[in-house]
């Protein structure tokens, strides 16, 4: 089964951070100012 691939603005739109409901928990993705992605919970 191939991977799924969803460009970076198809998840954020015009925000700078989203957050990702995973197995009950919350996950912050967000864009740093130097255009790098972080993660944390």
């Amino acid at each position: 089964m191939g991977q799924r691939t969803i460009t970076s603005s198809e998840l954020f739109g015009d925000q700078q951070e989203i957050i990702i409901l995973h197995a009950g928990e919350q996950y912050r993705l967000r864009i740093t100012s130097n255009n790098k992605l972080i993660m944390t919970k």
